[in-house]
């Protein structure tokens, strides 16, 4: 470990860290351009012989960058597609990128570095950043944007030059270190551990966008909200977000372990899609869907007798045709992913005559960023942390996400040397407990004895 990262881990101050020199190299979660075309014809694309972790080179810092000593991060489902070389290879982002000339350059690289979370300590702050010094605990928003565009200034995920850190830019936050642009940065919740708030800004943020925010579909008290993969770190998060606002919470998961970690969400209704003769990742024929929308719909107003006022999709072909066919007349269905696959089908009769609407949702701009992470500080969204791995095992955490065999987040970490770490409000901590913090975290993995 350098000399920064040790002073760091010492307590080091804002005064004592410009001391310190940048390492030339850091450790690092990365991708070789050498290995595109690995998986041509190979039926799994495992990540974990794909991601790579060893010391990569310090880039240099622009004026309007941060470098950040990544105490923790976690793994997202774009790292999955980055590691499969899927739809497309990422390094063809850091190319076109790169394109724009100046300081993108930098990002097209032999390798690059994955990750869309973070969570740590500013350690140098390039010459036009104001708002951010060295000391300041940070967590670490994926959306990077180009703030001389017009667009920008109306709703960040509109601008052409909007960007996701790690997945379509270099020097992510599965690292030591990261670099990063300055308006990325948000305050680190102060009763969370580096960990816990290393796997909340991605996915949560997403959430409370698709939901919440006057660009999704501003849920209100009352609304049924079908949530797809509710244990996931998306539907996790949203499961709080539809409680938070007196809404009713349908969750639907893939087995008994997760309908566990469901009810301990507060999820008002649990259904097991393996009950309604749904599974697996293939989208089913038009007949099919009907049939199962029919079922899935029946069995919702069972519980709460009417149909959903939304649904939460980001599974994709598996589902989406269902979706459409189950929300209700007038509701909506909103999108921002299709884990399953992206080429949706669905009977557009249901959608046109019924007047329903699908809303596309992206990530989150920083003020609905900024909104999310309020939440946190103000305790009223905890975490979904269900593991943590060591930087060195990536790639299994990785995959346990690749092979849907998780529940909520799953974290990395990173310089952090043991979980627990980061707290500087106790005080609140305790207030709010460490089970409502930590809802998942004691389940057991499937089929362990804790978990049955």
């Amino acid at each position: 470990m350098d000399s920064l990262a040790q002073a760091l881990l010492s307590g080091a101050g804002p005064d004592e860290i410009g001391r310190y020199e940048l390492p030339s190299h850091y450790e690092a979660a990365h991708l070789l351009a050498s290995d595109l075309g690995m998986f041509d014809g190979v039926q799994d694309n495992d990540v974990r012989k794909s991601l790579h972790v060893g010391q990569v080179p310090m880039p240099d810092l622009a004026p309007d960058e941060v470098v950040v000593a990544v105490m923790a991060s976690s793994i997202n489902y774009n790292t999955v597609w980055s590691a499969t070389f899927e739809p497309v290879p990422t390094f063809e982002f850091l190319k076109r990128g790169a394109r724009q000339g100046g300081w993108a350059a930098r990002h097209d690289l032999p390798y690059q570095v994955v990750g869309s979370d973070a969570a740590g300590i500013v350690v140098r702050v390039g010459a036009g950043v104001r708002h951010w010094k060295p000391g300041d605990h940070v967590v670490a928003s994926c959306v990077q944007v180009d703030e001389q565009e017009p667009a920008t200034h109306a709703d960040a995920m509109l601008g052409a030059g909007q960007r996701i850190w790690g997945y379509e830019t270099n020097f992510g936050g599965l690292a030591h270190y990261a670099v990063l642009r300055a308006s990325q940065l948000l305050p680190k919740p102060a009763h969370l551990t580096w960990e816990e708030s290393a796997g909340v800004l991605l996915t949560a943020a997403t959430s409370y966008r698709m939901l919440v925010g006057d660009n999704g579909a501003r849920i209100k008290q009352g609304d049924v909200v079908l949530i797809w993969g509710a244990t996931g770190g998306l539907g996790a998060f949203a499961v709080q977000m539809v409680k938070n606002a007196g809404g009713i919470a349908v969750g639907v998961i893939g087995s008994e372990h997760k309908a566990q970690a469901l009810r301990r969400l507060g999820c008002d209704v649990v259904i097991n899609r393996s009950e309604i003769g749904m599974g697996g990742d293939s989208a089913p024929t038009p007949q099919r869907t009907i049939e199962l929308g029919k079922r899935l719909g029946r069995e919702i107003r069972r519980h709460v007798g009417e149909d959903p006022h939304v649904v939460f999709d980001y599974v994709g072909r598996a589902t989406f045709g269902i979706s459409v066919f189950v929300v209700r007349k007038g509701g909506t269905v909103v999108t921002c992913g299709s884990s399953t696959g992206y080429d949706h089908h669905f009977d557009n009769r249901y959608l046109w005559m019924n007047l329903k609407r699908i809303l596309g949702s992206h990530a989150a701009n920083l003020h609905e960023q900024a909104e999310c992470n309020r939440l946190f500080r103000l305790g009223h969204l905890s975490p979904v942390l269900s593991e943590v791995f060591a930087l060195k095992d990536v790639g299994e955490a990785a995959r346990l996400v690749q092979t849907n065999r998780h529940t909520g987040k799953v974290g990395v970490l990173c310089l952090a040397p043991r979980e627990g770490l980061g707290v500087t409000d106790p005080a609140l901590r305790e207030k709010i407990g460490a089970a409502r913090l930590n809802p998942l975290r004691d389940l057991g993995a499937p089929g362990s004895a804790e978990a049955s």
